[in-house]
């Protein structure tokens, strides 16, 4: 007959066992996964990119107990876009999540995975979505609205840029948004009276090309916001600082690196956002049904630094004006 001690005994051998069996399931079942496709590079999007998983924490999804996360990066290489979505694929994650060009190798690698983008300019003009209140598909997010900013760009150019005369813009030309976007500053500089000087890229070979062939035919510089500019900003604001142009861009990130002002939406905020759309679809909601959302909210951020180096007086009213000034 058993003992009452040899009872205990095996009991606690039964619960130690049950125990590890169940952290050895724990370990193998799939948790929830989310593949980042990031377009530029860890260092251009870093802020971006705590700002999505700081809100993913907060709604409980932890990279590595409640979700695992895949990081990608393209590094504004064109051809990495359709690598990585396959690869997403391939690795049947839950939800893929990212931005700018990559969202259309996305779309076009899967119409069963749901796809999130955190930034996306015109969504609706180039056929990501169906409507923004009904996206249909696999696809949703947070649109840009770019083109439709791009008079309001010019316009602050021209009162922080009084000699602005021409105007040189530079566009990966490989990528449909941001050609429309170039449209529209075009069409807004001929209503100014500013000649508009094109600078097309296609890789970040081209960068430099570009600027040897601008040799100082314009006052500034308007940057086309997308994953290949963003992954060189470094060095366009060094091309841009060595030829005295003072630069539009599209998000305050690239002026923190030198450029001279940004109009546009936070996209920290924008990212933040995005999280709450993982955090629905994890959760069972489709695509389809959620709303792509626009931003409502958009600040000027102005370089003093930039402004000294460029021996450029930015006129008093435009400095109170701003919601930002770095020194």
């Amino acid at each position: 007959m058993m003992t009452r001690r040899e009872f205990i005994a095996l009991l606690g051998g039964a619960a130690a066992a049950w125990a590890l069996a169940d952290a050895r399931a724990q370990q193998f079942r799939k948790l929830p996964t989310i593949g980042f496709l990031g377009g530029a590079t860890p260092s251009a999007w870093g802020h971006w990119v705590a700002a999505l998983t700081q809100r993913l924490r907060e709604l409980g999804w932890i990279d590595g107990h409640t979700i695992a996360v895949e990081y990608r990066w393209a590094e504004g290489r064109n051809e990495r876009y359709a690598e990585i979505a396959s690869e997403f694929v391939r690795l049947q994650v839950d939800v893929i999540v990212t931005a700018g060009p990559a969202v259309f190798a996305a779309r076009q690698a899967t119409s069963v995975i749901p796809i999130v983008f955190a930034t996306v300019a015109d969504p609706l003009g180039t056929g990501l979505v169906a409507s923004l209140s009904k996206p249909g598909g696999n696809i949703t997010g947070l649109s840009l609205t770019s083109p439709e900013l791009a008079g309001k760009r010019l316009e602050l150019m021209r009162e922080a840029i009084p000699n602005l005369r021409r105007l040189a813009i530079m566009v990966n030309a490989a990528y449909p948004p941001a050609m429309r976007e170039l449209n529209e500053v075009e069409a807004s500089a001929q209503l100014f009276g500013i000649e508009a000087i094109a600078l097309k890229i296609r890789q970040a070979a081209d960068i430099s090309p570009a600027f040897e062939a601008l040799n100082g035919r314009a006052e500034g510089l308007y940057v086309v916001g997308e994953s290949l500019t963003s992954a060189n900003q470094v060095r366009i604001n060094s091309f841009a600082l060595a030829d005295r142009l003072p630069t539009m861009n599209p998000n305050r990130e690239r002026v923190e690196m030198g450029g001279l002002m940004s109009y546009g939406p936070n996209f920290p905020s924008l990212y933040r956002r995005a999280g709450d759309f993982v955090d629905r679809i994890l959760r069972g909601s489709k695509p389809a049904d959620i709303p792509v959302e626009q931003p409502t909210k958009f600040d000027l951020v102005i370089n003093l630094t930039t402004a000294q180096a460029l021996r450029l007086n930015v006129p008093e009213s435009f400095l109170l004006r701003a919601d930002e000034v770095i020194e």
